[in-house]
């Protein structure tokens, strides 16, 4: 049976992934900082638990530990992240306002904290047959896109957020690289509703889970250091 861990899954496109993925068959781990919320999403979908803060270092440890102790590791999914620039008022912190410490806060949990758990769980990750990692980007992280005038993404005016998840592009071309064997890759879900973002997406999360559902069922012969959206391959 496939052993998964989500981060950040006790709600959100964290949670309807899990659901997903229990009903295909994996048996799925529910990565929750506050491991009562974890606990209630875990019985409610027939998952597993597991008390993971991915800023914390300690926290992993034991996360890992839990999860070596009950078999191993087959799939990664890096869900867990924050949109720190934008407020319950829906305003978001532009490049006039932005601070060292609001860059900081967004990095710790997006990009250090994606590297945290990515570099504890090599290790069981690299004693699968078909190792899969997945992690949530964002069309934001696109400079492409970023730059095409006319586009909502050109009309995002946040700094912290959009170069967070364009670093987690860059470190899954890395680690696909260096890890050759497994299937690592970045995936852009959608504008979906969720906490992230005060509930001011389009999609559904379960539209928005589709592309993460996906890539976390690729075989070993399925591509590796890209990034995709649920139409395909997205432009850097």
């Amino acid at each position: 049976m496939t052993a998964t861990l989500i981060t950040g899954a006790n709600k959100g496109l964290g949670f309807e992934t899990a659901r997903r993925l229990v009903t295909a068959g994996h048996t799925v781990y529910i990565g929750s900082r506050d491991i009562e919320r974890g606990r209630r999403a875990a019985e409610q979908l027939g998952a597993r638990v597991v008390q993971l803060d991915i800023t914390d270092d300690a926290s992993v440890a034991a996360a890992v530990e839990t999860i070596a102790a009950e078999g191993g590791l087959d799939v990664l999914i890096n869900n867990a992240g924050i949109q720190a620039e934008m407020s319950e008022s829906h305003e978001v912190v532009g490049a006039a306002d932005v601070t060292a410490d609001l860059m900081r806060k967004t990095f710790d949990t997006n990009v250090f904290g994606t590297v945290r758990v990515l570099h504890a769980f090599l290790p069981l990750l690299q004693r699968s047959t078909a190792a899969v990692v997945v992690n949530v980007s964002s069309g934001l992280a696109s400079l492409t896109r970023v730059a095409a005038a006319g586009t909502p993404a050109y009309a995002y005016p946040g700094v912290a957020y959009p170069a967070s998840k364009t670093a987690v592009n860059m470190i899954t071309v890395q680690y696909a690289k260096a890890f050759p064997n497994m299937r690592i890759n970045a995936v852009e879900p959608g504008f979906t509703k969720t906490d992230l973002n005060v509930n001011t997406g389009i999609q559904t999360v379960e539209e928005g889970a589709e592309i993460i559902v996906r890539m976390a069922q690729i075989g070993p012969d399925g591509p590796t250091g890209g990034y995709f959206d649920a139409e395909g391959v997205l432009p850097w």
